[in-house]
């Protein structure tokens, strides 16, 4: 299965090399992304938009005429619902790693604090305590060393969706902060920010009790879920 991971905030496609190699020793043809202005330190970034994420995933699956599942963790879960939107035909999967779909209009984090256009890794008391569950002192280290600003427009920027097709691509949403029982009161409630999740036809949920960065804190356990989804 051709398989696109799509990293979240402050991170780009070397924090997913192991699980992208454990996924390809089990025979998957996996690709993480690093997103515009998310390559590198270096790279010019304030002048990028969601938009513009959304179209590297886009391009990325169009990368050839095989169908594709698609893996968003946090904000890239934004972007991957927003690819399915766009070629629902080629997305065969959507899997959410502690994310859920954005819906049109909403933005993925206009609150984040903001220097000079870009959102820099926050102190971690801007953090809920449950985001922070196994992330050991080490950790928490190495993921400032490797943190890269996130360009401010992709935090605020309003997300543009046009197909309702996007509803038919199955998801599956593997649970860290929150349970999915949790997840499904929450549903059944009603909760606005679960309105888009709740229109998708079919979706699968998967406990994987931990911190919001599962890929550092349970990489096995990740990497096992994936393989689940995947199969």
């Amino acid at each position: 299965m051709r398989v696109v991971i799509i990293p979240g905030f402050w991170l780009n496609a070397h924090s997913w090399e192991p699980i992208v190699e454990a996924l390809a020793l089990a025979g998957h043809d996996v690709r993480a992304l690093d997103l515009p202005g998310m390559g590198s330190l270096e790279e010019s970034r304030r002048d990028v938009t969601l938009a513009d994420h959304v179209a590297a995933v886009v391009s990325e699956v169009d990368r050839d005429e095989e169908v594709v599942v698609l893996v968003g963790h946090s904000a890239g879960g934004a972007l991957a619902h927003a690819a399915a939107d766009a070629r629902p035909e080629l997305v065969r999967r959507v899997i959410y790693v502690d994310s859920m779909p954005l819906g049109h209009g909403e933005c993925v984090n206009a609150e984040l604090p903001r220097v000079e256009g870009e959102i820099p890794l926050p102190d971690w008391s801007l953090f809920a305590p449950e985001n922070l569950v196994d992330m050991s002192e080490e950790l928490r280290r190495d993921f400032r060393r490797v943190a890269i600003p996130v360009p401010g427009r992709v935090g605020s920027d309003l997300q543009e969706l046009h197909d309702p097709r996007r509803f038919d691509v199955p998801v599956t949403i593997i649970t860290c902060e929150f349970t999915s029982e949790q997840l499904r009161t929450w549903i059944a409630e009603g909760r606005g920010w679960l309105d888009e999740l709740a229109r998708v036809k079919t979706v699968t949920f998967v406990d994987l009790p931990t911190g919001h960065w599962p890929q550092f804190t349970q990489p096995a356990r990740l990497t096992e879920a994936l393989l689940d989804a995947l199969d």
